[in-house]
């Protein structure tokens, strides 16, 4: 198995970007014998890190490594900064494009890697958990299946606030330069359930959707809410809510049956 720090120049962020990737390329034989995961070819999972976090979140507090040489996946973990994934105003700042667009295509290409959409996935924790939920409905044609663990969706929370606004996390300055005009976030781009009003609009397909989050979560309401409304516009979900807190016990308790679910 090999495991790569890229350094990449972006054009969507107009800087050099870092990314990680666990790519099970020369598992041994005795190590896939009897693996029917080995019968098919290799899958994609784009893995985001959370609010703060950095690209190799994943691959110290997580078991991606041993779940990638398992299940025959290439995962890849790019840097998002604190951007929500989002494509912000200012030249530079298109995190959205970045990594729903430019590192697909260039993981694909220099890997060789499957451009089918039911190869491809994405996930994330957290402020990565909210980006690839966005990101997989703002791609549909890109990627099959999305997971969300302790998904960040936070649209509510923040929608129509003004200059003065502070909660825990981050404050009315930050919120308006990632999300953009907060007055008009709920009928946004930004906003996962406009994507996917828009999508049922328009007849196209919506990925099926997981989500995992822990009863004491300070986040457990917003995904609460979030899953009713995916289950009142009738768009496939698999929904679990279980004791845990917003930790990487479980973040990664839930990495392998998210993984089996997105193979399934």
């Amino acid at each position: 198995m090999a495991i790569f720090q890229v350094d990449v120049f972006s054009k969507a962020l107009e800087k050099k970007t870092c990314f990680h990737m666990v790519l099970p390329n020369d598992v041994p034989p005795m190590m896939r014998e009897g693996n029917d995961n080995y019968n098919r070819k290799m899958k994609t999972l784009f893995l985001l890190h959370g609010y703060s976090g950095s690209s190799n979140d994943w691959l110290l507090g997580s078991s991606a490594q041993e779940l990638a040489i398992k299940y025959n996946m290439a995962i890849v973990m790019p840097s998002g900064d604190n951007s929500f994934y989002l494509n912000a105003k200012g030249k530079g700042r298109e995190y959205g494009t970045f990594v729903g667009q430019e590192l697909v295509d260039y993981v694909r290409n220099t890997f060789n890697l499957s451009r089918d959409k039911e190869d491809t996935f994405i996930g994330g924790l957290s402020m990565g958990g909210f980006g690839a939920i966005r990101t997989g409905l703002y791609y549909p044609e890109t990627f099959g299946k999305i997971v969300g663990l302790s998904s960040a969706l936070i649209i509510h929370n923040v929608k129509n606030k003004k200059e003065g606004f502070e909660d825990p996390i981050a404050d009315y300055a930050y919120y308006h330069s990632v999300f953009g005009d907060l007055d008009k976030l709920e009928e946004s781009e930004n906003n996962p359930e406009y994507l996917i009003k828009e999508l049922k609009k328009h007849n196209k397909s919506i990925p099926a959707i997981y989500m995992a989050c822990g009863t004491e979560d300070f986040l457990i309401e917003e995904n609460r809410a979030f899953h009713q409304f995916l289950k009142d516009e009738d768009v496939a979900v698999e929904y679990i809510e279980s004791p845990g807190a917003h930790d990487w016990d479980y973040w990664n308790y839930y990495l392998e049956p998210s993984i089996q679910w997105l193979l399934g």
